[in-house]
């Protein structure tokens, strides 16, 4: 991926602060994973139960990097007005056509918020506008619904069922497949 600009590190919506992580995250991080495990461990194998804090700390080191080679755009997500840590979206599983995956999650206490919908949105259109996207896919676990139901409100169309597309815990799920195009946004 070549980008004719570096795309910025943060931006808004009407409720959130998204940006890319920082090494001072890192106590937000940690406590959000440690709170969610249960709810999200099914379909984020790495919030585990086990999950230490220098997973934690690795997984910050590597956004710097990974920002760099433009093989994968973290952030995080804040609540504007009072600075609560929600979760974090991103694209990854960038490829030269140029397509994009997006991912998100949100600490259990964050859930039914619509805050997962709002920073979808706004990590779509950075997509789009700044990484020069001319589709963005979500891919998650058929039992996924909650994930589902954000990629549906986003106004992403779905486009089928993918067979054995995701490995879980070391088992195969099938995965269902939406995305967004450029004119759409």
């Amino acid at each position: 991926m070549n980008l004719a600009s570096a795309p910025p590190i943060s931006f808004a919506t009407s409720r959130l602060n998204i940006r890319r992580y920082e090494p001072t995250d890192e106590d937000a991080l940690f406590e959000a994973a440690k709170e969610s495990t249960r709810e999200v461990f099914e379909f984020l194998p790495w919030c585990r139960p086990d999950y230490q804090r220098v997973d934690t700390q690795e997984w910050l080191q590597a956004i710097q990097a990974n920002w760099n080679s433009a093989k994968s755009f973290d952030f995080a997500i804040f609540d504007a007005a009072e600075g609560k840590f929600h979760g974090a979206c991103g694209i990854s599983q960038i490829d030269a056509h140029p397509v994009g995956n997006l991912g998100y999650w949100l600490r259990s206490s964050s859930h039914k918020s619509g805050i997962a919908t709002e920073a979808a949105i706004a990590m779509t259109r950075f997509g789009i506008e700044f990484l020069g996207f001319k589709r963005i896919e979500i891919v998650m676990s058929v039992k996924n619904l909650a994930s589902q139901a954000v990629a549906i409100r986003t106004g992403a169309v779905f486009e089928g069922t993918l067979r054995d597309r995701l490995c879980l815990h070391g088992s195969l799920h099938d995965a269902h497949l939406y995305s967004t195009l450029l004119p759409t946004i």
